[in-house]
């Protein structure tokens, strides 16, 4: 990915992305809950319900800009945001908030809470600071304090994967392959091999036969990821390179059809939750290329770096400003796209 042009400077960026996940994490209103009401006393503010994290609009994306404060601590131990990263960590990472996120989850009714886009941001966050922490004290501690947490969600995958009998290909949170991927991280830091076994099974059971992948159906109205891209990028995680090659071979778009994932989508109004899920398309289709270039044919290695280029250039600064409906989670996206998985 070059970095010719001032807005793939990450550095520059730093204080910038922190200070919107900062305020982000802090703000309480407006909020979109993912809540099923039993009786009158399941009437409680976001932080009630979830005091670690009732943040950034909804859950899931107060989990991630949660682990975009912590890989910002990881690369630029020295921010001068810092120290307030540490403190809001301390206020919200503690036992008694863990454990109210946890009694939460134990609700007949949050069975299926945030399946699997939220537990996937979960493990991802607990794969971060578990990284964080080789370099960082009050790391360890965070880390430590989220553990039954991060167990939780790693054993509702080992109990759903089984019982999911296909994927969900969409472009937004359900996405099967962008849940996998994230918590094959996980699997992988703390070599959890019953999960990383089943989610390598699950990926091939549903991807490995895939032909001639469909891009010109892609996007969907309000996607934020590309279901093909995502599971290319799954793929190239779960088998050798030698066979990617070969898998990539009989799933790649035809040409005609792969100029789909070449060229960044427009937005037509940044004030609308929905249509805001098009920055974040952008992004995620550079971070996607950007994971998946090294192994693409020669053909396509100029293209695709061009297309990297393009679609950040499209959206980055969106991410940076705007309107809450996207800068609530956009920063994320952006530092996927600038650092990678």
């Amino acid at each position: 990915m070059t970095t010719a042009r001032p807005w793939f400077d990450l550095e520059q960026h730093a204080s910038r992305l922190a200070a919107i996940a900062l305020a982000n994490i802090g703000r309480q209103y407006p909020n979109k809950l993912d809540h099923v009401i039993d009786c009158p006393a399941d009437i409680c503010t976001p932080k009630n319900l979830h005091p670690v994290f009732y943040g950034s609009y909804d859950w899931h994306s107060s989990v991630h800009m949660h682990w975009l404060l912590a890989r910002l601590l990881r690369l630029y131990p020295n921010l001068p945001e810092a120290p307030q990263i540490s403190e809001i960590f301390n206020l919200h990472f503690t036992t008694a908030n863990v454990a109210c996120e946890i009694s939460y989850l134990h609700r007949p009714s949050s069975l299926s809470f945030e399946r699997t886009y939220g537990w996937a941001w979960l493990l991802k966050l607990q794969t971060e600071l578990m990284h964080l922490a080789s370099a960082n004290d009050s790391a360890r501690v965070w880390q430590d304090t989220l553990e039954p947490l991060a167990n939780i969600f790693a054993e509702r995958y080992l109990q759903f994967l089984p019982i999911a009998q296909f994927p969900i290909r969409v472009g937004t949170h359900a996405n099967s392959a962008f849940g996998l991927l994230f918590a094959l991280d996980y699997a992988e830091s703390i070599q959890h091999l019953a999960l990383r076994k089943l989610i390598t099974q699950k990926a091939n059971t549903w991807f490995g036969r895939d032909r001639r992948y469909p891009a010109a159906y892609e996007p969907g109205g309000d996607d934020f990821l590309s279901g093909g891209l995502m599971e290319a990028t799954l793929m190239l995680r779960v088998v050798d390179a030698c066979s990617y090659a070969d898998w990539w071979q009989v799933f790649c778009p035809a040409r005609q059809d792969l100029q789909a994932w070449l060229s960044p989508v427009s937005v037509t109004d940044r004030s609308d939750p929905k249509l805001a899920h098009l920055d974040g398309l952008n992004l995620s289709r550079a971070w996607c290329w950007g994971m998946l270039a090294k192994e693409l044919p020669v053909s396509l290695h100029a293209p695709v770096s061009a297309a990297i280029e393009e679609h950040i250039e499209a959206s980055l600064s969106h991410a940076l400003q705007g309107h809450y409906a996207g800068t609530h989670w956009l920063a994320s996206f952006a530092l996927l796209a600038l650092t990678g998985n």
